[in-house]
């Protein structure tokens, strides 16, 4: 059934919805805009007939009540009560400055940066991990999870109504979307877990980094017709990822897959080789894939390896620039290779714009969003470099004299080779 403007849906615990517009529709039911209490949602309405609808409706139940795992979530916030013999869920609406990630992969939107690319995989991979470490599963995870803000990197995900505690099937007897299903599922040696959504979550980056499926080349052109048999030997029996460095049978073709033909070599070597491992041995050994603390350790150094002109912004993976060779910028300006900070975890380029951030000065933390440094340029003698304290904490450092410097917020710390620097809890030391 579909509703029609200024229909009522009356909501457990009293409240009601009245209906505005119809947002759109998929295999599961109708998306409509909302008001409760003249407030703006949407409203998920089942279409969907569930073999278990009992079970269903009372995990959605639990999940309301535990709340979001993380404000990266467009989590259930009410249950409707059943009207027809069918019900739904109402979540916050997505802004208007988030678009679709399936017109990210289409190109129909394009980032803004380099930086708010990976910044929008960090948001992706941190609220995965929280997931995870609440005991909780995804179980669907596909590209019409993702809304993604393309000028900031900032993350919403939706569908989140197939959530479920790790190793339980879920009730919605969701297997998850072709093309993201882990191999195991696909040819239905397990239900979906933590581990399978490692597997998706790799294609997911995949597909941000290179827009394409890692596992869509020659084999499947090849293909007279792709029938369920074939489609259970490309991504469940006999996957072979389009960059497998001892299997080149799936190689992407020239003409038809330009992407990741353009974008994979864009990629450092420790980016690829996460990707390698994932759809190498990820695909054999579900023990394997890349857990996300690792996913985040390697982005966090990624974006650290891209640099910007000062003059003309143009951006440099200084990953993909041999050691000790100058730096070459599209306006033509030129910079010898930057000193680095080494803290034992990152190793983090100190060029003019760079930013450090809290999980780089500040022991234990995990946040990678907020700014606590940043590579300054002398105003006066542009040859002289220095990383500003933007932190609310007192960092020092050793001159050469021995004698320790205190560098309140605002100050400046000299960029000179094997100066050591006291974050809060962090040691680190600059190399060139």
């Amino acid at each position: 059934m579909e509703f029609n403007k200024g229909d009522i849906i009356q909501l457990e615990g009293g409240k009601s919805a009245k209906i505005i517009s119809k947002l759109g529709e998929g295999g599961q039911g109708i998306v409509y805009s909302v008001k409760i209490d003249n407030a703006d949602y949407a409203l998920k309405w089942y279409t969907f007939r569930f073999q278990n609808e009992k079970d269903f409706r009372k995990n959605l139940q639990t999940n309301i009540a535990n709340g979001a795992p993380d404000n990266k979530f467009l989590w259930p916030l009410y249950l409707t009560e059943k009207k027809d013999g069918s019900f739904g869920y109402v979540m916050n609406l997505r802004p208007k400055n988030f678009s679709d990630f399936s017109d990210i992969l289409n190109n129909k939107v394009r980032f803004s940066s380099t930086d708010s690319l990976i910044t929008s995989a960090l948001n992706i991979v941190n609220a995965f991990r929280t997931l995870h470490r609440k005991g909780l599963s995804y179980q669907d995870l596909n590209d019409g999870n993702f809304f993604i803000d393309v000028s900031t990197g900032d993350v919403l995900i939706c569908d989140n109504d197939n959530v479920t505690p790790d190793g339980m099937k879920n009730a919605g007897n969701i297997g998850g979307k072709p093309g993201y299903m882990a191999p195991e599922i696909v040819c239905g040696k397990a239900h979906p877990n933590s581990l399978t959504d490692c597997h998706s979550l790799a294609v997911i980056l995949f597909k941000l980094f290179c827009r394409h499926d890692p596992l869509m080349g020659k084999a499947y052109v090849d293909s007279v017709c792709i029938t369920e048999k074939r489609e259970l030997e490309l991504y469940g029996t006999k996957p072979v990822f389009i960059f497998n460095p001892f299997d080149d049978s799936n190689r992407p073709v020239v003409g038809i897959h330009p992407n990741p033909i353009k974008l994979w070599p864009r990629y450092p070597k420790f980016i690829q080789e996460a990707f390698i491992k994932s759809f190498c041995d990820g695909l054999k050994d579900p023990n394997q894939r890349l857990p996300e603390n690792e996913w985040q350790k390697l982005l966090i150094s990624f974006r650290g390896t891209f640099l910007k002109c000062p003059h003309c912004a143009s951006e440099l993976c200084l990953a993909l620039v041999p050691h000790g060779d100058t730096l070459n910028f599209d306006c033509g300006k030129t910079y010898s290779y930057p000193y680095a900070l080494e803290d034992g975890k990152h190793k983090t380029p100190l060029f003019p714009g760079a930013k450090l951030y809290s999980c780089l000065t500040s022991k234990n933390v995990d946040d990678y969003t907020t700014v606590t440094g940043e590579v300054i340029m002398n105003k006066n003698n542009p040859s002289l470099w220095g990383i500003k304290n933007l932190s609310d904490n007192e960092w020092s450092f050793a001159t050469q004299s021995g004698e320790i410097k205190k560098i309140a917020k605002g100050s400046v710390i000299p960029i000179a080779k094997d100066l050591e620097i006291y974050f809060d809890g962090i040691t680190a030391k600059i190399s060139k």
